[in-house]
């Protein structure tokens, strides 16, 4: 049986990951001719990442998800400490990509080798992080939790928002957000002129 909270953060985590991906495909295809536009989708982009994961998932599967499971299922106290390690410095990570871009940003081409190389990073990191959820801590939570915890976890859950998944209760601020990234973010990517 699959519970509400569940399939919130498997939603979820599909949104981000396209997200992702297509922060990869906006790197690897650079400033072209019109680096205005590129900036500001990759600003949006990052800002949607910190804004949303970080503040809103992650504390609610470290905080409500993760402590039940590592209770119940000892054999995943070492990947739970691992992933919430990974939620501890999520933030610090994005804002440094931040930091990086508007570097390269406002200082030049000398700056897109470290943006580069730490968008990389940061990709492969946090997929790798939604790919350990999904198939350590999802199975191991449908396996050993009860229908008190999947009450709270479903309801807690459901007050996400995210814009990105749209199934969910829409917010006009991260509406404009995503419409900002999709109409401005080149084919294929996005909608914006290629």
């Amino acid at each position: 049986m699959a519970h509400e909270s569940i399939r919130i953060i498997r939603d979820e985590h599909a949104a981000l990951a396209a997200m992702l991906r297509s922060l990869g495909m906006m790197v690897e295809r650079g400033p072209v001719n019109e680096p205005e536009g590129f900036f500001d989708v990759l600003r949006a982009m990052l800002f949607y990442i910190d804004e949303f994961p970080e503040r809103l998932h992650h504390p609610k599967e470290s905080e409500l998800l993760f402590p039940r499971v590592a209770r119940l299922a000892p054999e995943t106290v070492e990947v739970i400490a691992r992933l919430d390690h990974d939620h501890a410095k999520g933030e610090s990570a994005v804002r440094e990509l931040q930091h990086l871009l508007l570097a390269w940003e406002l200082v030049g081409d000398a700056r897109r080798g470290a943006f580069d190389q730490a968008a990389k990073k940061y990709l492969d990191f946090y997929l790798e992080h939604m790919r350990l959820e999904e198939t350590v801590i999802l199975p191991a939570a449908q396996k050993v939790l009860n229908e008190a915890d999947w009450k709270e976890l479903d309801a807690a859950f459901a007050t996400n928002c995210d814009p990105l998944t749209g199934k969910y209760p829409r917010d006009p601020a991260y509406d404009r957000l995503f419409t900002r990234i999709v109409m401005r973010a080149p084919a294929p990517i996005g909608l914006g002129e290629g």
